[in-house]
């Protein structure tokens, strides 16, 4: 997986990890699921979310699995009874949503693999929209 027990551990102890996870790989690895998806769907429109997820070890992008690890923990910990550390979980998560945002629209460029084009080569493909024209009579 793209995220390792070593991971955690810079933003929550192994013992609260168990609790969080309710002592269960499984449930951590659905809460790890449902955050890469989360996170590919703000990057899957300029970045190979494919590429970027399998990457391992010092390959991968720092904030980006710091991100992932915040937003499976915030996951985890609204499943709990009561949403037990929803308090610290949540701002994270906050931030961290809107630093898929800043990369959605352009005004962060992390250092992730883009999609390639047909011929094989990385592009960048923009989404551009306007706001609706306004007619004014003056």
């Amino acid at each position: 997986m793209f995220i390792t027990d070593e991971d955690y551990t810079v933003v929550i102890g192994p013992d609260a990890l168990k609790i969080l996870s309710q002592a269960s790989p499984e449930n951590r690895r659905n809460a790890e699921m449902r955050a890469i998806e989360e996170i590919s769907g703000y990057l899957r429109p300029v970045y190979d979310c494919n590429r970027t997820f399998a990457t391992v070890g010092e390959d991968r992008n720092a904030y980006l699995v710091m991100i992932t690890v915040d937003i499976a923990l915030y996951h985890m910990t609204a499943s709990l009874p009561g949403k037990m550390g929803l308090d610290i979980r949540k701002p994270r998560y906050e931030q961290a949503i809107e630093w898929l945002k800043s990369v959605q629209n352009g005004t962060v460029t992390p250092d992730l693999p883009l999609i390639e084009s047909a011929d094989g080569s990385e592009s960048f493909s923009a989404i551009f929209s306007s706001a609706p024209k306004l007619n004014h009579i003056w």
